[in-house]
């Protein structure tokens, strides 16, 4: 009986542990702790849409939220919490690489503490782009808002730490900058007032510039490690293949989305040269995405076309709202038409973690 209570206890304590190992094995944790420690890493600030906003638009006035099942179905405690996907996203893995947070709280979201602000917060806000007109269609944060938010939470950190240890911890901190999607798919494409004032490439450099103006507010606010993440492949998302009526990728989006991929890093040696912030990061999610689905027995997905999410070719937001889901989201590239699953975020955040390795922290 003793001997059958110990199999038990060993199988429930590996159990428990199997989502740490999992992490493990995909992010080098302790590599990542011992640079971040010996770099002085304080935390990370994130601004952007969707792809890491963990929850600001609950408290907004906007229909873009996923608050709700079955979103969160695979986060801790199976708790949708407006993050727009089944479970963590990048930045969530990556902050816990580093030891910072399991998940990085949303600035807005009223249960988080004080304490929290320690650790590193988002002010993201899904459907923000870097056109401010792209989050004003939305009625959700633009960054310039995200930003201003952004000098709140400095006043808090002040009160909390005092002036000099909150200037120390800014100035330790990764500045993470995540959008650009929809400018294009919510923007662009679809509204008719940029698309009359620009061509597709004009479109593309007038974001970088907006970028660029972002970059020196957020250097005068203390930024000195800036980490930029690239749009992903557009045209490989269900719901522009589904719009397009395209049952591969639609390589005239992919190639606008890499054309301005291209941009961002050319701008990136501007930003260091110019604007005094020697230390940047880039995040090729495009090519993570692209890989996973070109090869996708490489990293144990089987699904690359279709979301788990209802159809998974239309639904995301509320369209996805109480909708039944594949069996196991681990397979699929998309959580819903628009939006990759944890695993695929977690796929992204390793390969990050190596381009914030050998950039900023080495």
């Amino acid at each position: 009986m003793a001997m059958k209570l110990l199999v038990v206890t060993t199988v429930l304590v590996a159990l428990a542990l199997l989502p740490l190992l999992q992490l493990s094995q995909a992010l080098d944790i302790v590599h990542a702790r011992e640079l971040a420690a010996k770099k002085n890493v304080s935390f990370i600030l994130v601004f952007g849409d969707s792809s890491v906003d963990p929850g600001n638009n609950n408290r907004l006035a906007t229909t873009l939220k996923s608050n709700f099942l079955p979103y969160g179905k695979n986060f801790f405690n199976g708790r949708p919490t407006g993050r727009f996907s089944d479970g963590r996203l990048a930045t969530d893995f990556i902050a816990d690489a580093f030891g910072f947070t399991t998940a990085i709280p949303a600035f807005l979201d009223p249960s988080t503490k004080e304490i929290d602000l320690l650790h590193g917060v988002s002010f993201a806000s899904a459907g923000s782009g870097y056109d401010d007109l792209t989050a004003n269609l939305s009625g959700v944060l633009s960054v310039s808002r995200q930003l201003e938010y952004f000098k709140h939470y400095k006043i808090h950190l002040k009160n909390l730490v005092g002036l000099k240890k909150a200037e120390e911890l800014i100035g330790n901190a990764i500045f993470l900058l995540s959008m650009g999607t929809n400018d294009f798919l919510q923007n662009y494409y679809l509204e008719p007032t940029r698309s009359h004032q620009y061509s597709v490439e004009q479109y593309q450099n007038f974001l970088v510039s907006s970028m660029i103006e972002d970059i020196k507010v957020m250097k005068s606010l203390g930024a000195t490690r800036l980490v930029i993440v690239g749009v992903p492949p557009l045209g490989c998302m269900p719901l522009v293949k589904t719009l397009m009526d395209q049952k591969t990728c639609v390589e005239t989006y992919n190639k606008v989305a890499f054309s301005f991929n291209s941009k961002i890093q050319q701008k990136l040696a501007i930003v260091r040269s110019k604007l005094g912030i020697k230390k940047t990061a880039y995040i090729d999610c495009y090519a993570s995405i692209l890989d996973a689905i070109n090869n996708p027995n490489k990293y144990g997905l089987t699904e690359t076309s279709k979301g788990c999410c209802g159809t998974g070719v239309i639904e995301y937001g509320d369209t996805c709202r109480g909708l039944s889901t594949c069996e196991d989201a681990r397979k699929y590239v998309f959580w819903d038409a628009v939006h990759p699953t944890q695993k695929m975020y977690q796929i992204i955040a390793r390969q990050a973690l190596e381009s914030v390795d050998a950039n900023i922290l080495l």
